[in-house]
């Protein structure tokens, strides 16, 4: 399969990354706000549009009874709302690890808790991972073991595991460093994740050996530096 070229979901031209936030309109709402992200041929799609038919997560969450956030993330991933790169990994990290850890025998009111991970996921935007310095995937995973524990910004050992699980999985992702990938980034954040929960949960999520599909799909792929890549496996 050759490498894809086209990253625009309007032009498929490839994405510019700006200094600083500049006036830009939707192309699919006509939202008008500031962005940092557009095509080389200058349009702009909003985080809402970008995750166009996210919803599907729960569905797709509640259905299963699989105790492997990998597979459940890999379900999603191949859901038409998903693109190779995007915000709405943000909120897949943590839906897939609440869903197999409810599985895996974890007191989760599962209906609540993807919702709540839908509405705290979608507030993290694309591009945060550059921008911000904390990837919105290893965020999603801080965000599953907040829900989890019921952390709140007065709770003491769960506000405290909330942020040792974000650290974790930023911290796997820093390691591999960058350009930035979305799947890379979500399988190194949940697979940090079950490690994390067995060891402050006493709760055993499956830890599959994960081996990349994706790299035909992302032109910015590191090859043999992903520990994911078919090469080192």
């Amino acid at each position: 399969m050759k490498k894809m070229k086209e990253e625009c979901l309007i032009c498929k031209a490839p994405l510019e990354y700006l200094e600083r936030d500049v006036p830009v309109e939707c192309e699919i709402c006509h939202k008008r706000e500031m962005g940092k992200t557009r095509c080389v041929k200058g349009h702009y799609v909003c985080n809402a549009c970008h995750m166009e038919g996210l919803d599907a997560v729960i569905g797709l969450c509640l259905d299963t009874a699989s105790r492997n956030p990998i597979e459940i993330l890999e379900g999603m991933m191949a859901q038409p709302f998903c693109h190779m790169h995007g915000p709405e990994h943000h909120v897949m990290v943590g839906a897939a690890l609440l869903a197999a850890c409810r599985n895996a025998g974890g007191k989760v009111d599962l209906q609540k808790a993807l919702e709540e991970m839908m509405n705290r996921g979608r507030s993290v935007p694309g591009g945060a991972c550059g921008f911000w310095g904390a990837c919105g995937a290893g965020i999603s995973a801080g965000m599953f073991i907040s829900i989890l524990a019921n952390a709140t910004p007065l709770s003491g050992e769960p506000f405290a595991l909330s942020h040792q699980m974000t650290s974790k999985a930023l911290g796997e992702i820093g390691a591999v460093g960058g350009p930035r990938c979305c799947k890379r980034d979500s399988f190194l954040s949940v697979l940090a994740a079950v490690d994390f929960v067995k060891e402050h949960f006493g709760l055993e999520m499956e830890k599959p050996d994960v081996v990349c599909t994706y790299a035909s799909q992302n032109n910015q792929c590191i090859g043999k530096r992903c520990p994911f890549s078919p090469a080192n496996h």
